[in-house]
């Protein structure tokens, strides 16, 4: 591991972006957690590593799902290990797929590397990867343990029934953290499947809303007594990501949300395929991270520029680390003209490089109010209407942090929450204590 010139973390394995200057990080050691982002079936040279091909004999052996989870979990095993870490001390594993077909091969891998013990877990759909015949890419982040942090499984948290296909834990302690799954409206009892009866629309057109009523479902009926269960409630939640099927859904998220979090954590509206999530009927799913109640870490309100929608919190500090919601080329309530293309001159500028400029503008000044900088970014996900701009973005990147390795998992999706933007960053940055 190298040390990143001006920032308080190390880069771990940096390697080079295929056909570019550019540089990934695999992962990132910062004081006691190590992140590894944007995993893949790769090594790092072509596309998909060989073996997850197999090219000329594809349907020899394990499928190419299984090969390419296989390959995944390697890449991240490696991470670890160079981090000071281990699969037992993984804290939250995010999962996106092109393809509900590659799901139970690569849960079947997932159990193998956890050994039946998986951590909170949040699996959906979505539309394209950076690289060819990708259909996975994982974020896994994870303790670097000692005598006094350790990872805890709080099998006895669950609001609801996990299927044993996927396993996972429902509720996860790390310290003063508390890391809790993406939970749906999937019904309590299997019986009532798919969506519970409580988080369902009447019969009859107008008989209630359906994105209001799944996700007060959520918030009440799973994330509140799961948090309840290991110290933590809903006024210490620090950071959600929310993903959803539908754009017309926001207004009706956002109101039933803004009710129960007067002070809002951090938070990333991202979009997924349709059907995205492993109830086809679904419309949302909700992960968090929150702190125990009676912990040193306290949440605090980071608010340097205005939040992409009213009311919602701009970042929180929770500790030694800086959450930020999604961020997108916003001023004055309006996307940035300059990120417009004009349609009579289309080719005398990059739009979504005016984009990221200003996104980074207003991470570099939340960073700096925190007491941080841009160059301890842990974990950056990139969500683009069309991944052919991402190399675009490498470069403005590398302006703004001077080169450094990049923790980057790029996703393309089928919309953003602001009409006819390019980009949304979601930003999660290390504080050095």
């Amino acid at each position: 591991m190298t040390k990143s010139s001006g920032a308080a973390t190390r880069p771990i394995f940096p390697v080079a972006v295929p056909n570019t200057p550019h540089r990934w990080a695999r992962g990132i050691r910062a004081g006691r957690w190590v992140f590894a982002t944007g995993q893949c079936g790769t090594d790092y040279i072509h596309a998909l590593a060989p073996e997850v091909l197999q090219s000329g004999h594809p349907f020899d052996g394990p499928s190419k799902a299984h090969r390419e989870a296989r390959r995944l979990f390697q890449n991240v095993a490696e991470v670890l290990a160079e981090g000071g870490s281990s699969a037992s001390d993984v804290v939250r594993i995010d999962q996106y797929y092109t393809s509900p077909d590659v799901v139970d091969p690569y849960h079947e891998t997932r159990r193998e590397f956890f050994k039946g013990k998986i951590p909170p877990s949040t699996s959906n759909l979505h539309r394209r990867f950076a690289r060819a015949q990708q259909s996975m890419e994982v974020q896994v982040m994870a303790a670097v343990p000692d005598a006094n942090f350790s990872v805890r499984h709080e099998a006895g948290a669950g609001a609801y029934k996990i299927h044993p296909s996927s396993g996972y834990s429902p509720a996860l302690s790390a310290g003063d953290f508390r890391f809790v799954p993406g939970q749906t409206a999937e019904a309590l009892r299997e019986e009532d499947a798919p969506i519970d009866p409580e988080a369902r629309r009447a019969h009859g057109l107008w008989k209630g809303t359906p994105i209001k009523l799944e996700t007060d479902f959520i918030i009440r009926r799973k994330l509140t007594p799961t948090l309840e269960a290991v110290g933590a409630a809903l006024d210490t939640v620090v950071k959600a990501q929310v993903y959803l099927r539908d754009q017309g859904d926001i207004p009706g998220f956002r109101e039933v949300w803004a009710r129960h979090f007067p002070v809002q954590p951090a938070t990333t509206i991202i979009a997924t395929a349709t059907p995205g999530f492993i109830m086809p009927e679904s419309r949302i799913e909700i992960n968090t991270i929150a702190l125990a109640k009676s912990g040193n870490a306290k949440k605090q309100v980071i608010a340097p520029v205005p939040p992409l929608f009213r009311g919602a919190s701009t970042a929180i500090r929770a500790g030694d680390l800086l959450f930020i919601s999604g961020l997108m080329a916003m001023r004055d309530g309006l996307l940035l003209a300059a990120a417009k293309t004009d349609s009579t001159q289309p080719f005398y500028a990059v739009p979504v490089k005016v984009e990221l400029r200003e996104i980074l503008s207003q991470a570099e000044a939340i960073c700096q109010a925190a007491g941080t900088t841009l160059k301890n970014a842990v974990r950056i996900q990139q969500f683009h209407a069309n991944l052919a701009d991402l190399p675009a973005t490498l470069e403005v990147w590398s302006e703004a942090t001077a080169g450094m390795p990049l923790p980057m998992s790029p996703i393309e999706v089928p919309w953003l929450p602001v009409p006819h933007a390019r980009l949304q960053v979601d930003l999660w940055i290390y504080i050095p204590e």
